[in-house]
């Protein structure tokens, strides 16, 4: 496995390295030693699939505060999207600062977005699904979000969303004041 730190502090882009041979290919998708060996958060308490019918599907920004705050690792398993990590943790260099990726079924890659930032993805194909390990369980009390187009952060999409829910559509603009360090 490729690491790949980025220019938020946490957020990685880990690259698979596949064994070929006639069978197919074998590769690791998680490895605990090697997240730990990097300071990343290597707990697994929830896994989830998110699987998403048309293309131009938002999802997010979706995160939840202390003491529920959570660490995932996403990688897309069919299809692609457009993910956006933004920084929520206040004592940070990159507070409120965003990066961008795409990922893809074939490109082996996975975003490792540690606890304290937000994430949201749009889909770039029909039939996209992502899989997700979470360092923490869901919590109602401790879940949050904002609406994919807040003003305060000026996101870049790669298109309008089509199909998104009415949860994420109204979501308020995002307060700093409501997290706390």
């Amino acid at each position: 496995m490729k690491f790949r730190e980025q220019k938020i502090g946490g957020v990685w882009l880990i690259e698979a390295e596949p064994l070929v041979d006639d069978r197919g290919a074998f590769r690791r998708h998680f490895c605990r030693q090697e997240f730990k060996k990097r300071g990343l958060e290597s707990q697994i308490l929830q896994t989830n699939i998110s699987e998403n019918f048309r293309k131009h599907t938002l999802r997010g920004f979706h995160y939840q505060v202390k003491p529920f705050e959570e660490a995932k690792t996403l990688s897309c398993m069919r299809g692609a999207i457009y993910n956006i990590v933004v920084d929520l943790r206040p004592g940070s260099s990159t507070f409120l600062q965003w990066v961008s990726f795409e990922l893809k079924a074939d490109d082996g890659l996975s975003l490792h977005v540690p606890a304290g930032c937000a994430n949201a993805y749009l889909t770039r194909e029909d039939f996209t699904t992502i899989l997700y390990y979470m360092s923490e369980a869901y919590s109602a009390g401790g879940y949050r979000g904002f609406r994919y187009n807040d003003p305060l952060f000026g996101f870049k999409w790669p298109a309008e969303p089509v199909v998104i829910s009415e949860k994420d559509r109204s979501y308020p603009d995002f307060d700093p004041g409501s997290v706390k360090s």
